[in-house]
């Protein structure tokens, strides 16, 4: 039961104002010097901080995709967790099924959506800024997750990462690039937005659609085939929250975060699971080899990795999956690393990553030329760790002329394009 405050306050200044009485002996001293100590605590008890508060971290979805996306994570039951949405179609955000949801525009779309015009998106994004900043306001991670190509996506998502920056929150933008067959013009567009989002957002996860194609069983559903790009969000989500929040032999917490995720640029975040013997390996290996998104883990300056396990994990399995991870950044990665030991996880290994650091690096992600003599070609679309055939360039640095001549070409040997490029590197 609670004494209310005033009483209590009445009754420790009673007690503070007890005349001091002779002792009668040794043991009475001892018994005054006891209650002294307890009513120092007491009177102490209220000066006592409250344990630090988890950083609060927000999901916005931006237009259909980016709503759709929310919606498949809600499902998942991700707790401690804020959803929104924002949507210039009223009836589209009505199927919404986030707590929180943001009318973009009124006045310019008068609820009817911006017609696949980006222009349209930013401008009634702008106009419910204010509306935006009170929603967002007090969050220590902002995830801005929205498709793009289209209107609303492609033109609210960068103003909203602004405002989220604003508010003081580690923005994050996780955006899903479109379909080839969706034409030239979207993707004009897609590419539009993507610059945009890496100028206001902190970092930028990609996710290519046409991945989906490669990786999705000719079975597979629609939705499960989307669920597949949604996972990228959701195993970024819990693991960031699982990060801060669940403390570890090694201890990571939010700054350690905001340290490598305020690189800029493009970011990887995976999580890899592994059981049996190699299970250390196998969960690094399934961390840093996401065939999602348009970047890999080599070359990356910012590197911060978790590892957990039961009871018996070892310090051999943890350095086995931090060399792994270590030797396909850059070699003067800036790594942050941290254990758990949590003993509901039993035999299984978990290992979150989360890279960052890409463009100032300046690498690309890594593609192999076919030989060019007269061989059967080598299928490497459904081997576990190969690389899809396309590059994408994530800014990089062009070589001069005059140092491609001079460099080394690398034989090529058809048999290692099953092999992931980190184990043919330890041969």
């Amino acid at each position: 039961m609670k004494v209310n405050q005033k009483e209590e306050e009445s009754q420790k200044e009673k007690i503070h104002k007890q005349p001091l009485k002779p002792f009668k002996n040794q043991h009475s001293r001892l018994r005054y010097g006891i209650f002294l100590a307890r009513r120092n605590t007491w009177t102490q008890t209220k000066e006592i901080c409250n344990p630090k508060p988890s950083p609060r971290i927000k999901v916005i979805g931006v237009g259909g995709a980016g709503q759709n996306a929310v919606n498949r994570m809600m499902e998942e039951g991700i707790q401690g967790v804020e959803f929104i949405a924002a949507n210039t179609d009223a009836q589209a955000l009505t199927l919404s099924r986030a707590p929180i949801r943001v009318r973009l525009g009124d006045k310019i779309t008068r609820g009817l959506g911006a017609g696949g015009d980006p222009e349209i998106g930013r401008k009634a994004a702008e106009e419910s800024s204010d509306e935006l900043y009170n929603v967002l306001k007090g969050a220590d991670m902002v995830f801005v997750t929205a498709g793009m190509g289209g209107g609303t996506g492609t033109g609210a998502a960068p103003v909203i990462s602004q405002v989220a920056k604003e508010c003081g929150a580690l923005t994050i933008g996780v955006v899903t690039r479109p379909f080839t067959f969706e034409g030239g013009k979207r993707t004009q567009s897609a590419e539009a937005g993507v610059t945009k989002m890496k100028e206001h957002a902190h970092t930028l996860i990609s996710i290519p659609n046409d991945r989906l194609l490669q990786l999705a069983d000719k079975k597979s559903s629609l939705q499960d085939a989307f669920r597949m790009a949604d996972e990228v969000l959701h195993q970024g989500i819990q693991g960031i929250s699982e990060l801060i929040t669940i403390p570890g032999l090694i201890n990571l917490d939010f700054a350690d975060v905001r340290t490598i995720m305020s690189e800029g640029g493009a970011a990887l975040m995976a999580v890899g699971r592994g059981t049996g013997d190699d299970r250390a390996k196998t969960a690094a290996e399934q961390a840093i080899s996401s065939q999602l998104l348009d970047i890999t883990i080599d070359g990356a300056r910012g590197v911060l990795f978790n590892v957990t396990g039961g009871p018996n994990m070892t310090l051999f399995e943890v350095n086995q999956a931090a060399a792994i991870i270590r030797e396909t950044a850059h070699p003067d990665v800036n790594m942050i690393f941290g254990a758990v030991i949590d003993p509901e996880m039993g035999d299984e290994i978990r290992c979150t990553v989360i890279a960052t650091g890409f463009e100032r690096a300046g690498v690309a992600r890594r593609t192999l030329e076919r030989p060019t003599r007269n061989e059967k070609p080598v299928s490497v679309a459904n081997t576990p760790f190969s690389r899809p055939s396309e590059s994408v360039s994530v800014n990089a640095e062009t070589r001069s002329s005059s140092d491609a001549k001079s460099a080394p070409q690398p034989s090529i040997n058809a048999d290692d394009l099953d092999v992931p490029t980190f184990l043919r590197n330890r041969r």
